[in-house]
């Protein structure tokens, strides 16, 4: 009997394309496999074995970016249409990399909302910190965006990040408001 993984399996509903690559590129410099390794993580892929990733074709975007970061290297790239025999690992792989980087969010959602409750208590109501906050919040809301485009099979903890980042905004909110109210912000 095959090994299994220890990911969650769900029931495949969808025939779903997948794209291999597999690369080539000397081992020095290194910098050359780590923005490989970057852009493909970034992008969501999964890594098979060394320097083979899987993603879904609706990912495909990727491959021109992957492509120059090969050249550049001076190395091979070669992409492969698939339709793994066993989908559903390979997509519970897939989620489960999803699910990792959604609880992630999850727990950076929380940190934010800590650090406005820290602030609040401190009485640090400046328009300096409440711009740094909005910062803050926007690289949540980009992050939250960048996370559903590449959960395409819809990881169990998307809904509770979609909520915990409503959350944050609505707390970021009240924040705003006892700043304008104390008068530190124009």
């Amino acid at each position: 009997m095959p090994r299994r993984n220890a990911c969650y399996t769900r029931d495949v509903t969808m025939s779903t394309s997948w794209i291999v690559l597999a690369y080539r590129v000397p081992n020095e410099p290194s910098r050359h496999r780590v923005a490989l390794w970057r852009e493909l993580r970034r992008a969501g892929a999964v890594s098979i074995q060394q320097a083979t990733w899987a993603l879904p074709t609706t990912a495909s975007a990727v491959l021109e970016r992957v492509a120059e970061l090969v050249e550049r290297a001076d190395g091979d790239l070669f992409a492969f249409d698939a339709k793994p025999r066993d989908a559903g690992r390979l997509e519970a792989l897939y989620t489960q990399t999803r699910e990792e980087e959604w609880l992630e969010f999850v727990r950076e959602c929380d940190k934010y909302e800590a650090e406005l409750d820290h602030e609040e208590a401190i009485g640090k109501f400046t328009p300096a910190e409440l711009d740094e906050e909005e910062q803050s919040l926007e690289r949540l809301r980009r992050w939250f965006r960048e996370l559903r485009g590449r959960d395409v099979f819809g990881a169990p903890s998307a809904p509770e990040a979609e909520q915990r980042l409503k959350s944050s905004v609505e707390r970021f909110e009240r924040y705003a408001d006892r700043v304008y109210e104390i008068g530190g912000a124009p």
